[in-house]
């Protein structure tokens, strides 16, 4: 398997510089990266906390589509959006929950199937397992 990569730049000090980061394997651009961006409004700019809700998301669709269609189901659509809680604890700035709300359209399988699936995808997804320390929550519901 490649390794993906992804380069940061950064000039300044932590609360006035800024910085960007440069989606390295895949092209796909670069993208402004500030302390504000993290602790108030993004103002057109990302975050790392923003970019590991991407991973998350997007890990967790394609694991989850693998578990339903294991299970009998056939997936027309998932919609998964992942929430990345970032707040000052004792020892500084911590991830301190994620919040997995996924929406499906999948025929062939019931609601218990799909609990199950989705359950089963967010302890297997690779980005799950990396962030094993991180409390993640999920809501997971198949839509008709």
């Amino acid at each position: 398997m490649p390794t993906r990569t992804a380069k940061a730049h950064w000039e300044g000090d932590l609360f006035k510089g800024k910085g960007s980061v440069d989606l390295r394997s895949s092209g796909v651009g670069t993208y402004d990266v500030s302390w504000p961006s993290r602790t108030e409004e993004p103002n057109g700019q990302t975050s790392p906390e923003e970019l590991i809700a991407a991973a998350h998301a997007s890990c967790f669709s394609m694991a989850f589509s693998n578990q339903l269609t294991q299970a009998g189901g056939t997936v027309e659509a998932l919609d998964t959006t992942a929430d990345v809680t970032v707040e000052k604890t004792d020892s500084g700035f911590a991830i301190t929950g994620i919040q997995l709300t996924t929406r499906g359209r999948v025929s062939g399988i019931d609601a218990a199937a799909f609990e199950s699936a989705a359950q089963a995808a967010k302890a297997g997804c690779p980005v799950s397992k990396a962030l094993a320390g991180t409390t993640i929550t999920l809501d997971a519901a198949l839509e008709s």
